[in-house]
């Protein structure tokens, strides 16, 4: 299958060149690989990573308002320690870093070793796990609902959080507190193509899609026929609002201790009358203009259900490489989350605001 790339060992180095050509205030270190931007003095620094393949997802949102730093894996693979480790190190202004980390198990591992090696190195650190898939609860890839696409909205919110001088801990809080509000769902038309493969990663019949799928193309709840858009996003709102609040138990970085505590938290019921931002998310190759049809019948929803709209998003924000696919991201939102939405953001991926 045709790949606009040169070798295939080649793909994620020369794919970073190109955005730091293009973004020439970024700034890349190839060996061990991650991205950054000049972190501001007296700020947080707020950094992400995770496979390749996901792109805006995590490089694409390095700039102001948002990401200090981004550790990119190779295709679908998580970072290495030692790249967040250093990317920590290089951002690091004095008010401390803090780990924004999707729920799949390397990335997880991996991450919990650079927040340790950090704080042996007297680094005030932080990390937050997002879970926002209702599809599934454990994965290929995940102990517990996997972080997919509500992920850029907490690094949009903390990141405006950070720029207006939050300190570490009401970050934490707040990431904490977003990615509690926050439920996601995607589906599969088709399949990405990894390059290593140079085929597709699972087959759909004309008429099927993978219902439930997660970024990576893991499995979702069932293969089930394909009807029309209408019904498609009518039963992806269903599987969202069905998804009542529950508990799960995470590990939480103890910064006085040096230790991680594990704490029973809590994902919020969605409620009627309050304000929603909704993300209709492009899983790679899907056009602009279907997202667009996706929101017009999801807007519908909403309405019907007594949910308000007050923010949306449109467009490819955290992709599956080639996948022809959506997901459907509702986050809960109180006042302080909106107008951190609304703070002005630079980045490759996203910009608006002076």
């Amino acid at each position: 299958m045709k790949k606009l790339i040169n070798r295939v060992e080649d793909v994620v180095k020369e794919q970073m060149e190109g955005l730091v050509l293009s973004r020439p205030e970024l700034k890349v270190s190839y060996e061990p690989r991650y991205m950054w931007h000049e972190p501001k003095q007296q700020q947080v620094a707020l950094v992400s990573g995770g496979g390749s393949g996901h792109e805006p997802l995590h490089a694409g949102f390095i700039g102001d308002g948002m990401l200090t730093g981004a550790c990119p894996g190779e295709v679908f693979t998580s970072p290495t320690p030692d790249q967040m480790y250093e990317c920590g190190q290089k951002v690091d202004s004095g008010e401390g870093v803090l780990f924004v980390i999707k729920n799949y198990t390397g990335d997880v591992l991996n991450f919990e070793t650079a927040v340790e090696l950090l704080h042996a190195d007297g680094v005030r650190v932080g990390a937050v796990l997002t879970d926002d898939d209702v599809a599934v609860k454990d994965s290929l890839y995940t102990a517990g609902r996997r972080g997919v696409a509500g992920t850029v909205l907490v690094e949009k919110m903390v990141g405006a959080a950070a720029a207006q001088g939050y300190d570490l801990d009401k970050c934490e809080v707040l990431a904490r507190r977003i990615n509690n509000n926050c439920r996601s769902f995607g589906v599969a038309l088709s399949a990405c193509v990894v390059p290593a493969a140079g085929k597709p990663s699972f087959v759909l019949e004309e008429n099927e899609i993978e219902f439930g799928v997660g970024i990576h193309g893991e499995p979702g709840i069932e293969r089930r026929a394909y009807e029309d858009a209408n019904t498609l996003v009518d039963q992806m709102f269903a599987e969202i609002m069905d998804n009542a609040g529950y508990s799960r138990t995470q590990r939480i970085w103890n910064r006085e201790s040096g230790d991680w505590d594990e704490v029973e938290t809590k994902i919020n019921d969605f409620n009627t009358d309050q304000d929603y931002i909704v993300l209709v998310n492009g899983l790679g190759a899907t056009p602009e203009s279907e997202l667009y049809g996706v929101y017009r019948r999801l807007a519908q929803n909403c309405e019907q259900a007594g949910l308000r709209i007050a923010r949306n998003l449109v467009g490819n924000y955290c992709t599956s490489l080639n996948m022809e696919g959506i997901s459907i991201t509702l986050l809960q939102a109180d006042e302080e989350m909106l107008s951190l939405y609304d703070a002005p953001v630079n980045t490759a991926a996203m910009t608006w605001g002076k």
